[in-house]
């Protein structure tokens, strides 16, 4: 009986196996289903199919299926994995370095790939409406978008190696005169040694520190040097007697980044972002509707484009933008708050393309 049941259990995998052909699997992917097409194929292989173009697209897919996740503690290794796709170098772009003083620093270096990324992944999201997994990931763009701010005074997007070079004075200390607080003082110190030191101490920092790194920076920016006390919304801590480091420069370009970083903490502090923490998993409770994201998407635009009391909101009279966005105008939020423009990518497109290639070479 046991021999009959195993038998009778390999033969219906066989039979879904084999009614998932290849059109089918290129109809998963041409809707961005790539999670579930890395299980097809994989049950596919798991019962012998050896064609070399279902194991690339299998490999292929299992990379866009990570990637869709934003599981960037691996796409540099994914792109070593993959060097010869046209799209390695953008993914690898995405991720964060392995090694502390590795010379491709990845979204240390610059976010502007990531954030495409980001982007590209809260539209496909929409679309397949999976609605927690959206609120995720912008609650996740969230985290760096003053990092994405600082980018364009620093140079680079908070990267521990180079950091030291522009941060002095009181910074990382504990001098009385400093207006960060005990967690944001502990992250400005960890980031000034953490590519100094051994590969443990550096992944600790990046796994439970630099994410803090913005806010801890967006305290430096929103001095009273730069902008007196109410002239902007009152967003968060700022620095009563900033360093000089932090003056240096036009005033014009100070009060720029004040903004841009103001604009960060508001988007952080927004109702859709809110989400995310009021969302409940398991317990019977359900997930955001598509109403309530485009109830709380709305109510967060209200707040970001408000006008401030001296006048210089940079997104007052921005449109929304247009319906191919699932948030529409929220690449107009995180290209005002960069400073330059950004838009969803392509990255998971051009890997989707690739699978479906493959697939289209594929006996069916």
């Amino acid at each position: 009986m046991r021999c009959d049941r195993g038998g009778r259990g390999r033969a219906v995998r066989q039979q879904v196996v084999t009614t998932v052909d290849a059109s089918g699997l290129i109809e998963l992917c041409e809707s961005s289903w790539y999670d579930t097409a890395v299980s097809m194929l994989k049950r596919r292989l798991e019962v012998g199919d050896k064609d070399p173009a279902i194991v690339t697209a299998h490999r292929f897919a299992s990379v866009a299926k990570r990637v869709l996740a934003l599981d960037a503690e691996d796409f540099h290794l994914l792109a070593r994995q993959n060097r010869d796709q046209s799209w390695s170098a953008r993914l690898a772009s995405c991720g964060f370095p392995h090694e502390p003083r590795d010379r491709q620093r990845g979204a240390l270096g610059s976010l502007d790939p990531l954030f495409e990324l980001m982007l590209e992944v809260i539209n496909l999201r929409a679309a397949r409406g999976e609605n927690q997994d959206l609120v995720v990931a912008a609650h996740l763009l969230g985290e760096y978008q003053c990092q994405l701010a600082w980018e364009s005074r620093l140079g680079h997007a908070g990267d521990p190696l180079r950091l030291p070079d522009a941060v002095g004075q009181r910074w990382g200390t504990d001098d009385e005169d400093c207006s960060h607080n005990s967690v944001m003082r502990a992250t400005a110190r960890r980031a000034l040694h953490a590519a100094g030191g051994d590969l443990v101490g550096f992944t600790s920092y990046l796994d439970k520190f630099h994410s803090r790194l913005g806010e801890t920076l967006a305290v430096c920016a929103m001095n009273h040097e730069t902008i007196r006390a109410g002239a902007r919304p009152d967003v968060g801590p700022t620095c009563r007697k900033p360093c000089r480091w932090v003056l240096a420069g036009d005033i014009g370009e100070r009060r720029d980044l004040d903004a841009r970083v103001r604009l960060a903490l508001i988007y952080l502090d927004s109702p859709l972002v809110a989400l995310r923490h009021h969302a409940p998993v398991g317990h019977f409770f359900g997930v955001p509707s598509p109403e309530g994201i485009s109830e709380g998407w709305v109510r967060t635009w209200e707040k970001l484009a408000q006008q401030w009391p001296d006048r210089t909101n940079l997104l007052v009279g921005q449109s929304m933008g247009t319906a191919d966005e699932a948030l529409p105008g929220l690449s107009a939020v995180t290209s005002a708050i960069a400073g330059r423009p950004i838009v969803a990518g392509t990255l998971l497109h051009d890997i989707g393309r690739d699978i479906i290639a493959a697939l289209a070479s594929a006996r069916s």
